[in-house]
């Protein structure tokens, strides 16, 4: 019997690509990325706040310029739809005519299933969120085995490659303690290496309402600074912008954390006792190096108010009066 030859490709003769991206250098089209933490730390939050600003065609965090809004698909197993996931994204501003899901009602979605390549290209798709990655394996897939991960892994990464749709796997961490971040995900380390892009969530014991994403791993470009963002039952989900907490403090929870943002919501409250002119605000802030869209985030936050009077514009906080 004659042999088959192998079928060679010339890499001279594939043309090379720019990687495009939901967010730079965070989440890459086309490719895997995985959100990993502790249960409880902030994952779902941060990604339902992102779809939220995606769905807008608003500007992701620290980001100037703002793309056309998506269509977002989100499976979630752990939460219920009706009383969970819907009520967060609407708190979150999102436009849930753009969020779609994938009816599991008669069969279990999994990693490897071809209703996702499908869901892309009835609905044009850029993002897949599967919330957590551990339930959608499949019955047959132990996910501590290498090699029962590999083919599974391998199959959604070539979807993502076929429909340049970005894919997003929020994962647990295991109980481990000292460990690098590489070894803290559930199931095999293949995860890992398949992911392009991996962020950690996490929080500081000496500001726990502030939660921490950290660039873990990055194999398109140079890792992204981490951002903060903070999570509570008064205030919601809030964003707070870059700050300098490092993988291995959002790991150990040490380190203190800082961001313009919140250098910024502290002056304003110091600063709007009684109402202030727009220009005196906007003037202290260029004292302080910090841009317009941080001031107005700030502003945002901390729930000042725009008045006019007269010719002048004014700013105040809530209990403040003229």
């Amino acid at each position: 019997m004659q042999k088959k030859k192998s079928r060679l490709i010339r890499m001279s003769d594939i043309p090379s690509e720019q990687v495009q991206w939901l967010w730079y250098p965070y989440i890459p089209y086309g490719k895997v990325t995985i959100i990993q933490g502790d249960p409880g730390e902030g994952k779902t939050s941060f990604v339902l706040a992102m779809i939220a600003l995606l769905t807008n065609g608003e500007p992701l965090p620290e980001e100037e310029a703002a793309s056309p809004p998506i269509n977002v698909i989100y499976q979630s197993a752990e939460d219920g739809l009706a009383d969970t996931i819907k009520p967060r994204l609407e708190r979150s501003g999102a436009d849930c005519s753009r969020v779609l899901v994938i009816d599991e009602s008669d069969k279990e979605l999994t990693l490897y299933d071809e209703r996702l390549e499908q869901a892309v290209q009835e609905t044009g798709a850029r993002l897949i969120v599967l919330d957590p990655l551990q339930a959608y394996l499949g019955c047959d897939v132990d996910m501590y085995r290498a090699n029962e991960v590999r083919p599974v892994i391998k199959r959604l990464c070539s979807m993502a490659d076929r429909t340049g749709c970005a894919v997003i796997l929020i994962g647990h961490m295991n109980k481990a303690q000292g460990l690098k971040a590489s070894y803290r995900g559930l199931g095999s380390i293949d995860f890992r290496a398949a992911a392009r892009s991996v962020l950690l969530v996490g929080r500081l014991k000496d500001n726990p309402g502030i939660r921490i994403v950290a660039h873990d791993k990055s194999s398109l470009a140079p890792e992204g600074k981490s951002i903060a963002f903070s999570l509570d039952a008064e205030n919601g989900f809030q964003w707070k912008g870059y700050c300098d907490a490092t993988v291995d403090e959002v790991l150990s929870g040490t380190g203190s954390v800082q961001t313009k943002t919140m250098l910024m919501e502290d002056e304003l409250k110091k600063l709007l006792i009684d109402p202030v002119p727009v220009e005196e605000v906007f003037r202290r802030a260029t004292e302080l190096g910090i841009s317009e869209r941080t001031v107005n985030i700030a502003k945002k936050n901390i729930g000042a108010q725009s008045v006019k009077l007269g010719s002048q514009w004014y700013w105040q906080l809530h209990d403040s009066r003229m």
